[in-house]
């Protein structure tokens, strides 16, 4: 079968290395908290997943795709979650593989150290202190061709290199980093990405039917159709902060969330803001319906030891129930749920927010709602800074019943910034964190 076969494979096959997939081993398993007061949230459960060799993975799912791995184990699938339909199922989503920074005369460049890697949807069950991988989809394109992780254009993306950043690698206007995922009514999935920004539909097979992006973004050569339906203000997306939170209203609207505030007029004022954007699209119109301002908290009440307020973003937003929302506001060592109703006195959409050349910027407003701008109105769900045995850079947050939460953790494939992430076999040197499914039971009814 060629390289650029698609159609899902079921990764329990025996594959190239002999390593049964499914078949994982449980790793160090953090400890529920014990003696909880009561009225306090408390994790009640947490399964690692075991070392899955990456090149073994994405061969069994694209034959060819990965001639070597460089030692690195699957990860990265805590970009999102979502409850797959039975108890202890969930639909995952890697984002766009292994990839690092090295400095380099000064300049940080961006390394993708498994260049051949595919974006893939994971199915998992979390049974006991493991994460078993039931089933994995590959994101291809029209013809099946992987889509890859790799940046887009030049001029506006990082530029790929090397996993020792010093070889220029290409680019490819197809490449996703995908985020956020949820099941689309006719069995696909809707995804999110960092890059365009842009919202992807997916077969249920994995193929992309129609990447939606920013008016203006003119993206060419891709193998999927591009649909520019998006606000063109969103082209001021900070690099590598664009799309990460995504969630499925019960009509069947989408919520995108930018991760951090927009670079607008520039990137001084979007790293000083605290306001960020939420969208509302409709996939039978194709459309942005609405637009919500969200106010981060300070960044020192998210995370008391940070003071770098370009450090906030949302990862992950969820539907639980009308047109309530859970969000995700973090840094990578703590994380707040937020609690906001999506009501249609706060949409600005129309409102000249979306004018590059409004001044002051949405984002340059000390005070949006003194300003009268109407602000997401929130309330804290939980601070799971505060909750033993959460573990950092929570990506993913679903919602198992009316009390308890299942996040999961990005690991970054086990990398690690700076020349040291390889030894000098080019072989990773492991970070030790593991990829993690923590269950947090809340005080009360959401």
């Amino acid at each position: 079968m060629s390289p650029h076969a698609t159609g899902r494979r079921r990764v329990h096959r025996s594959v190239a290395a002999g390593v049964p997939l499914a078949v994982l081993a449980a790793l160090a398993v953090a400890s529920p908290a014990a003696g909880a007061p009561p009225g306090e949230a408390r994790v009640v459960r947490t399964a690692t997943l075991g070392d899955i060799p990456l090149g073994a993975f994405s061969n069994a799912l694209l034959p060819g795709s990965v001639g070597d791995d460089r030692g690195v184990d699957l990860g990265g699938i805590g970009s999102d979650i979502y409850p797959a339909g039975r108890r202890g199922e969930f639909w995952t989503v890697t984002d766009r593989g292994p990839n690092g920074q090295i400095k380099v005369e000064g300049a940080k460049r961006r390394t993708f150290p498994v260049p051949g890697f595919n974006p893939a949807i994971v199915k998992i069950r979390v049974s006991g202190d493991s994460v078993k991988v039931l089933d994995a989809i590959p994101i291809t394109t029209s013809s099946g061709k992987p889509v890859t992780g790799l940046s887009n254009r030049e001029g506006r993306d990082e530029a790929p290199y090397s996993y020792d950043a010093q070889t220029r690698l290409p680019y490819n206007p197809n490449g996703l980093d995908t985020e956020g995922i949820v099941r689309a009514g006719d069995g696909g999935f809707w995804l999110v990405d960092e890059y365009g920004p842009s919202l992807v539909h997916v077969s249920a097979r994995g193929r992309v039917l129609t990447r939606y992006v920013p008016k203006g973004l003119n993206l060419a050569g891709t193998d999927y159709p591009v649909v520019e339906a998006l606000p063109s203000v969103l082209l001021h997306r900070k690099i590598n902060r664009g799309f990460e939170g995504l969630a499925q209203l019960p009509g069947g609207d989408l919520v995108l969330a930018v991760q951090s505030p927009l670079s607008l007029p520039d990137t001084e004022s979007g790293e000083a803001s605290r306001t960020t954007r939420l969208l509302r699209f409709s996939p039978k119109k194709e459309a942005v319906t609405a637009e919500y301002a969200y106010r981060f908290d300070p960044v020192d009440v998210v995370d008391p030891s940070e003071d770098d307020t370009s450090e906030l973003k949302i990862s992950s937003v969820v539907a639980v129930g009308g047109d309530r929302l859970l969000v995700e506001e973090r840094t990578d060592k703590a994380a707040r749920l937020q609690l906001v109703r999506l009501g249609r006195d706060a949409n600005i959409l129309g409102d000249g927010w979306d004018d590059d050349t409004t001044s002051p910027s949405l984002e340059q407003l000390d005070d949006p709602a003194a300003s009268g701008v109407p602000v997401l109105t929130k309330r804290l769900v939980v601070d799971l800074g505060t909750v033993a045995g959460v573990p950092g850079k929570i990506e993913g947050v679903a919602r198992v019943d009316h009390d308890t939460l299942a996040l999961v953790n990005d690991n970054d494939f086990g990398m690690t910034d700076g020349a040291g992430a390889f030894d000098a076999q080019g072989r990773l040197v492991d970070s030790g964190v593991e990829t993690t499914v923590t269950y947090v039971r809340l005080p009360h009814r959401i």
